[in-house]
This record gives structure tokens, sequence and C-alpha cells, in this order.
């Protein structure tokens, strides 16, 4: 069991997973601090709580930011998901590239076992 393990292990491409490493812990890191930082008390933020009910212009600009800021880390996740996507992707085609020669290697056992079989009923 453990040499299976070992050869998935072995093939897995680890350059590129090492490679787009910083670039996806990087953005993971970006995100978490962009949401942690952002903490909501009773359903407003920091800056619509601040500013003025009667001023709707002052509102609206306040619910602008607030807009913006939450469209850059929703641009942020996306890229740290795309990131975590195309690495799924690469590692989903070498496990497809293995089990196609571990049905080789099957039929081939298979083969091999009927061949001996048959010498050795002989």
């Amino acid at each position: 069991m453990a040499l299976g393990w070992m050869t998935i292990l072995r093939n897995v491409p680890w350059s590129d997973v090492i490679r787009n490493a910083p670039a996806v812990a990087d953005g993971a890191r970006k995100l978490w601090r962009k949401a942690a930082g952002k903490g909501s008390e009773g359903g407003k933020s920091e800056e619509v709580a601040d500013v003025d009910e009667q001023n709707p212009a002052a509102q609206l600009a306040a619910l602008q930011k607030q807009v913006a800021a939450l469209h850059e880390q929703m641009l942020a996740s996306s890229e740290v998901i795309q990131a975590l996507a195309e690495q799924n992707a690469q590692l989903i085609a070498r496990n497809e590239i293995h089990r196609r020669r571990l049905l080789w290697l099957a039929a081939g056992n298979a083969a091999a076992l009927l061949l001996a079989l048959a010498a050795w009923l002989r």
C-alpha cells in the first residue's frame, strides 16, 4: 500500500505545484487580511455606521466605498480559486494518466497470469 502512495507522490508535478504555491499563498493571505479586517457590527460597516443618517449623499458615498471593497475581495478570492482550480486540473490530468497506466498493467498481469497457468497446466 505504501508503495502505491509513493508512486503517486513521485509522479505529482511537484515543480508546478511548488512554482504556483507562493502565488496561491499570497492570494489567500491577502484575501484573509481583507476578510478579517472588515468586521461588521449590527449588519453595517464602520464607514456606514459613522455616516450621518440625515445625509443621503454621505450614506451613498460610504455604501459605494463598501461595494468597491467587496468587489476587490471578490476579485482576490476569484484569483485564489482560479489558481487552485488550475492546480487541481493538473493533478486530475496526472491522476487520469496513472489510472490508464494501471489498467494497462493490470491487463498485462492478467495476460501473464493466464500464460503462466496455461504453461503450468501442460
